[in-house]
């Protein structure tokens, strides 16, 4: 029973190492995958299934270290959705990168974007050019969200909003 534990505790802490291991990486690889963003993770899980069951290759210690991850996700969830902070913590808050026609340049390094990435994002969403934007914030699951008003006319007003995931992730 103790060896079972063992395996259900290495399993949850393999776990916890990833989301820190992804939200230290950024937003980004939560985007949309590349190539080398799906072999990166099946690397990733074969070389830390050992970590997880060790020798034992059996159905019991897998489906016993399937079972912790289960249970983890399961409370961690919970935990995001009961605690702001603890949501904060683990996915980060949305990062401004456009507002009304400016990039945010500060937002832009700290999100990991080149000009040109997030220029072709905003025209994923048929938007020609950054000015014309009101606001982009790059969300807490990798996708960007792009805001169209008309502000420099106010006269004529819309608003139109689509999501796109990072179509330029890379790891």
């Amino acid at each position: 029973m103790d060896y079972y534990l063992s395996v259900m505790l290495r399993a949850v802490t393999v776990y916890l190492f990833m989301i820190l291991a992804i939200r230290l990486f950024g937003k980004r690889e939560l985007a949309q995958l590349s190539v080398i963003d799906l072999v990166f993770i099946l690397l990733i899980s074969n070389a830390v299934q050992n970590a997880m069951v060790g020798p034992d290759n059996s159905l019991l210690g897998g489906l016993t270290a399937a079972a912790g991850l289960f249970i983890a996700n399961f409370i961690l969830k919970k935990l995001i959705g009961r605690y702001d902070s603890i949501g904060r913590f683990i996915q980060g808050q949305p990062i401004m990168l456009i507002y009304k026609g400016a990039v945010q340049e500060k937002n832009l390094l700290i999100a990991g974007f080149t000009h040109a990435e997030l220029e072709a994002a905003i025209r994923e969403h048929g938007v020609e050019k950054i000015e014309n934007v009101d606001l982009a914030m790059l969300e807490v699951d990798g996708n960007i969200s792009v805001l169209i008003d008309d502000f420099k006319t106010k006269s004529h007003r819309k608003r139109i909003h689509k999501t796109l995931r990072n179509p330029n992730a890379t790891t």
